[in-house]
């Protein structure tokens, strides 16, 4: 997006919203598996965009178009008893391929020397963020991106083992190794 005016747009929308995420994770507290400067580091991380997302080069807003279900009159019986199941399923599942698009150019943007997340907070101002973009009315946006170069060098992340966040057969069963 090249618009100044939309970025700043976004800016202050990503701003109003994350505003009160914060206010969220506050009254949550500290994850269990955190430990206070971890999360004191997590917090303050989650920062900087708020303040200076319309600063970013780049900013990518990847966006989805709705497909709406048939009408139940016009499926099989069997299907059509189920309606409300298939209705709840789609509204589950509505990100599955964009997700793992998303991630594809978070793993392309850290090859090529850039910098982006994906956040998600500007959803809850979803349309302020459709009238600032002029999207249509079957289009719905599923991130924001700023992209651009880190300001400092990132090393190698740890992370916990995956016998840690992960379960085997059942929640809560250890996976194995």
């Amino acid at each position: 997006m090249r618009d100044e005016a939309q970025r700043q747009g976004l800016g202050a929308v990503y701003r109003k919203a994350s505003d009160e995420v914060s206010q969220m994770y506050a009254a949550r507290g500290r994850p269990a598996h955190l430990s206070d400067e971890q999360y004191r580091r997590l917090m303050a991380g989650g920062e900087y965009p708020w303040e200076h997302l319309a600063e970013a080069p780049v900013l990518l807003v990847p966006c989805l178009r709705t497909r709406d279900m048939p009408p139940r009159d016009a499926l099989p019986e069997a299907v059509a008893k189920r309606y409300e199941a298939h209705l709840t399923y789609q509204a589950q599942i509505r990100g599955a391929s964009i997700y793992p698009a998303v991630q594809n150019i978070i793993l392309a943007c850290r090859a090529l020397g850039l910098g982006t997340l994906i956040t998600t907070n500007h959803i809850l101002y979803e349309d302020e963020v459709r009238s600032i973009l002029s999207l249509p009315s079957d289009v719905f946006t599923f991130a924001l991106m700023p992209i651009g170069y880190p300001l400092g060098k990132y090393g190698p992340l740890s992370r916990r083992p995956v016998s840690e966040v992960a379960y085997c057969d059942r929640w809560g069963e250890t996976w194995p190794g």
